[in-house]
């Protein structure tokens, strides 16, 4: 029997599963993720620990398939990496890095997006379909496309950064990317809050909060909170029927979901999974977004639009990396 590690890269851990070639996971374990040195603490810090579980399991290198991992950021076809603003890593060749310091131990690098559509597409909701389109709605909104069993890159990495189509054109803030009016903007776990907390002080999700905005709606649940809102709070309450709550919901659901009519357009999947944070509200959020794709790709006269819950959870990174180890490596 032989093994393989899968690494998900995370801007505040790095997630690890040992897996057998059966895609039997063994193991799973994570680490604090230590930015600095453009990447280098990252790597020396996790194939320290897959050492550490190699020993533990009685594994040698020649027990190993390889290793697969994820970046929070594009990986080009020729395996640089691009940007990754939250561990503060650009450039490099993360396969080489994990490989060198495993003495040779051949290794293959995606972006964590496209990982969590490979481990969907093989253990998870994706199973069974050869195209799909996974999104992850978590401080971001990134996505990952995998047409014909394979994925699809771009030639800059850039393939499926779904959060950054623009589906607003009357947006005056600047989104992290430079851009305005992106999908993140209104439709991740942090999208999400912005629209209440302007919803909250200026009954506008477009009228960015001032230091002299005031709270407006304070018959709503929303008020409750202030400061501290939280996505998850928003879909509580829409759940609960909170008038405000619900109208929050419904405007970040319709920018994902014009965002994914585009890809549809484009690429037309044979099916959406909807994984990250804000996917756990479920129908809250699963039933806005198939409607909302219906409604804006009239072209293809279809009700049947394949909109699910992804099902690997937070484990979906590490499941797709050790795909990469097992069936894409050599």
């Amino acid at each position: 029997m032989k093994y393989c590690f899968g690494i998900d890269v995370g801007g505040t851990a790095i997630k690890m599963g040992l897996f057998k070639e059966d895609g039997s996971l063994c193991d799973k374990w994570w680490i604090p993720t230590r930015t600095g040195e453009n990447g280098l603490n990252i790597y020396d810090d996790a194939v320290e620990s897959v050492r550490g579980k190699m020993q533990e399991h009685e594994l040698g290198f020649k027990d190993l398939l390889g290793v697969g991992v994820t970046m929070p950021g594009p990986i080009c076809s020729d395996g640089k990496c691009g940007y990754c603003n939250n561990i503060f890593v650009n450039g490099g060749y993360p396969a080489v890095e994990i490989s060198k310091r495993l003495d040779g131990v051949k290794a293959i690098a995606t972006n964590d997006a496209n990982a969590a559509a490979l481990g969907e597409m093989w253990m998870g909701a994706g199973k069974g379909y050869s195209s799909l389109c996974m999104v992850t709605l978590g401080t971001g909104v990134g996505g990952g496309f995998i047409t014909a069993g394979q994925i699809v890159d771009g030639i800059h990495g850039a393939a499926g950064e779904i959060g950054h189509i623009k589906v607003e054109e009357h947006e005056t803030e600047q989104c992290n990317c430079g851009g305005y009016g992106c999908c993140e903007f209104y439709a991740s776990a942090t999208g999400i809050v912005r629209v209440a907390k302007r919803m909250l002080a200026t009954g506008d999700p477009l009228k960015p909060v001032t230091d002299d905005s005031e709270i407006m709606f304070s018959d709503s649940g929303l008020a409750l909170y202030g400061k501290e809102l939280t996505a998850k709070d928003v879909c509580d309450l829409a759940r609960e029927g909170d008038e405000l709550a619900v109208k929050v919901i419904d405007f970040a659901m319709d920018k994902l979901a014009r965002a994914l009519a585009c890809v549809t357009y484009v690429a037309d999947p044979e099916i959406f999974i909807i994984g990250g944070g804000v996917s756990k509200a479920g129908d809250l959020v699963i039933d806005r977004v198939k409607e909302g794709i219906i409604n804006y790709t009239p072209l293809l006269r279809t009700k049947d639009r394949e909109v699910v819950m992804a099902e690997l959870g937070n484990d979906a990174g590490i499941y797709g990396a050790a795909s990469l180890a097992i069936y894409n490596v050599f």
